[in-house]
C-alpha cells in the first residue's frame, strides 16, 4: 500500500498530466491525513467528505453512511474510528444483512451457558466485544423489524440483555451504520423503522459512486495497474488508451472494488507491456459494446444519462442555479448533484 506522501505525490502527477483537467489534489487540508491512506481518491468531492468525516469523528454521534457497494462504506467508518477518541478499543464490523434472526440474537448481544443447545459456555456478543469502541453495521437496512426494535433500544437505554440471561448488561459504543439502499423508501414500505432511522441518522455522510468521480477512474485504474504489476511480477508499463476510454465510459455498478478486480484479472493475462483489449474480461467487454440507435416513431430515443442530464439542465435554469432548492426538486442530496453538475458540465 502506498504512503500517504507517496499517493499525494502519484496524484499530483496525474493532474500535472491533465488528463481529467484537475488540480493538483491535496491531502494539506486534512487534520489527519494519515487515517484516509486506503481511501485513494482524486476527487474534490471526496476530500470535502473526509472533512466532515474528520468533523464528525470528534462527536460522539451515531453515523449513517449512504452509499452503493463498493463504494468504501467500510473503510470511511474505520476512519471515523481511528480519529475519535475510541480509537485505542475495539473497531468490530458486522454485515447485518448475512445473519438469520436468532443467530443475530446470539451474535449481537451474546448468550449465556445452556440457553440453547450448544451454547456450552458464555460468549460475549458483538456488542460487548464493542465496548468503549465503534460497532460498525454494514447493510443496516437488511435487518429485520423484530432486531432493529432490539437495536432501538440498546441505542436508547445503552444496555441490553445476553440471550438466557436476567441481567442487564451495560455499555458504551459508538454506532455507524451504511446502507445501500435508499432507507426513505424504505420506511415508505414499512420495512425500516422512522425512529430507528433518526437514531442512526445524526449525521449522515454520502458516498458518491465511482461514475459520479470521473478524475478517479483513470488515477485507480492506474494505481491498480501499478500495485498488481507488482505482484505478479508483470512488466506491464502503462493502459492502452482504447482500454482507458473503456473504462472512463463505462458505468462501474461495483464501484472500486469491480475496477481493482478487473485491473487485477486483466494483468493475470496479460503478457506484453500494455493492457489491452483482449485482456479485459469478457463480460466487460459485453457490457461495453456500443448498442445501435434505437427508434421510436423515426426520432432517436435519448439515453438515461442524456435524459438525467436534460432534466438537471431544466431544474437549474428554474432555480437560477440554486443548487440547494435543485437537489430538493430532483430528490437527492446537495452532494450528488454537484458530482452530476460537474459531471455534465452544467456548471453556469
Amino acid at each position: 500500500m502506498l504512503s500517504v506522501l507517496d499517493i499525494a505525490s502519484q496524484k499530483q502527477v496525474l493532474a500535472k498530466k491533465g488528463s481529467m483537467g484537475e488540480k493538483p489534489f491535496s491531502l494539506a487540508g486534512l487534520k489527519y491525513p494519515e487515517v484516509f491512506q486506503e481511501i485513494l481518491t482524486c476527487d474534490s468531492e471526496m476530500l470535502r467528505i473526509f472533512q466532515h468525516v474528520e468533523k464528525f469523528a470528534e462527536t460522539d454521534n451515531s453515523v449513517l453512511i449512504w452509499g452503493e457497494s463498493g463504494s468504501g462504506k467500510e473503510l470511511i467508518a474505520r476512519a471515523i474510528h481511528m480519529i475519535s477518541k475510541r480509537k485505542d478499543n475495539n473497531f468490530i464490523a458486522v454485515n447485518a444483512g448475512s445473519f438469520a434472526d436468532d443467530l443475530f440474537t446470539s451474535e449481537f448481544f451474546g448468550h449465556e451457558r445452556g440457553s440453547f443447545t450448544g451454547a456450552v459456555k458464555d460468549k460475549k456478543g458483538f456488542l460487548e466485544e464493542a465496548d468503549g469502541g465503534t460497532l460498525f453495521l454494514d447493510e443496516i437496512g437488511e435487518l429485520s423489524l423484530p432486531i432493529q426494535v432490539k437495536l432501538l433500544r440498546v441505542l436508547q437505554e445503552e444496555e441490553f440483555y445476553r440471550l438466557g440471561s436476567t441481567h442487564n448488561v451495560k455499555i458504551d459504543v459508538r454506532i455507524v451504520a451504511a446502507t445501500n439502499k435508499n432507507l426513505f423508501d424504505e420506511i415508505k414500505r414499512g420495512k425500516f423503522r422512522k425512529d430507528l432511522f433518526f437514531r442512526l441518522n445524526i449525521n449522515a455522510i454520502h458516498l458518491p459512486p465511482l461514475r459520479e468521480r470521473q478524475g478517479d477512474v483513470q488515477f485507480l485504474a492506474e494505481h491498480f495497474l501499478s500495485e498488481f504489476t507488482k505482484q505478479y511480477k508483470k512488466s506491464i508499463e502503462r493502459i492502452s488508451a482504447p482500454v482507458m476510454k473503456l473504462l472512463k465510459n463505462y458505468s462501474f455498478p461495483g464501484n472500486v472494488r469491480e475496477l481493482m478486480n478487473l485491473i487485477n484479472s486483466a494483468i493475470v493475462v496479460e503478457s506484453g507491456k500494455e493492457l489491452r483489449k483482449d485482456s479485459l474480461p469478457s463480460y466487460f467487454l459485453d457490457q461495453c459494446r456500443v448498442q445501435p440507435e434505437v427508434l421510436f416513431n423515426g426520432q432517436k430515443l435519448k439515453s438515461l444519462q442524456e435524459v438525467e442530464k436534460d432534466h438537471i439542465r431544466m431544474v437549474l435554469e428554474h432555480t437560477n442555479h440554486n443548487k440547494t432548492v435543485s437537489a430538493k426538486i430532483l430528490g437527492i442530496s446537495r452532494v450528488s448533484l454537484i458530482s452530476k453538475v460537474k459531471k455534465y458540465e452544467l456548471e453556469k
